[in-house]
């Protein structure tokens, strides 16, 4: 089963002019930073070792610009991000699985640098709360030595075998979070507010809460009550 991919088109090694668009993408945020996330930060992390040192800082900086939405002044590092398809090639990199396992198929056909940038560059088709939550993986990413695998996914996202029906299944995370059993049909908005304001309560260090992973929490609470209320 498919659940993330992003399409990069770009020109080809040989050619002089270094140019790149996204094509297709399939980006999962929820629960952030979703398979969608795992994906950005797997290209980044593959690629990034062929790209020479010296760009690695502006890589970064990348990063946090698209993060924030400002202006990108092309061309960036090379070459120039543009809208436009014609006569480009095309490279896809997949994330498929289930919620027991998944396993990434990246296959590029241009230069590792476009790989990179590609996923940089998808980070600005996301709303603004998923650009924050995706952009540390991908700082992480640019640090990662081992392989892209199961491994990768549970240390640079934190998600365990245990909790990828989390991210393959997004209101099966929320209902649990919140205390619905997993086969809930439907809930009320009233229900989801009362359960919502209950683990709030819980959570904050006011009413024993641990200050450590409170506020992470909370965030996690208000992440399940968006997905099931539909905002």
């Amino acid at each position: 089963m498919l659940l993330a991919e992003l399409q990069i088109w770009h020109t080809r090694p040989t050619t002089p002019t270094r140019r790149l668009a996204l094509g297709h993408l399939v980006l999962p945020t929820d629960p952030p930073p979703g398979l969608g996330g795992v994906l950005l930060a797997a290209v980044v992390a593959a690629y990034l070792p062929a790209v020479p040192d010296d760009l690695w800082p502006d890589v970064g900086r990348l990063i946090d610009e698209v993060t924030a939405g400002q202006r990108v002044v092309q061309p960036r590092l090379r070459h120039r991000y543009q809208i436009d398809r014609h006569g480009l090639a095309t490279s896809v990199h997949q994330l498929r699985g289930d919620a027991d396992h998944v396993e990434f198929d990246l296959h590029a056909l241009g230069r590792p640098l476009v790989q990179v940038l590609g996923a940089v560059y998808a980070l600005e088709r996301l709303r603004p709360e998923a650009r924050a939550s995706i952009a540390p993986l991908l700082h992480r990413a640019m640090r990662w030595q081992g392989p892209i695998g199961p491994s990768f996914v549970a240390d640079i996202a934190g998600i365990d075998r245990a909790d990828l029906v989390g991210v393959t299944d997004p209101r099966v995370w929320a209902l649990d979070l919140l205390g619905f059993a997993h086969d809930t049909a439907k809930v009320t908005r009233r229900e989801v507010m009362t359960r919502y304001r209950a683990g709030v309560r819980a959570a904050h260090p006011d009413h024993g809460g641990d200050d450590d992973v409170a506020a992470h929490l909370i965030e996690r609470l208000g992440e399940a009550r968006r997905i099931l209320l539909g905002r």
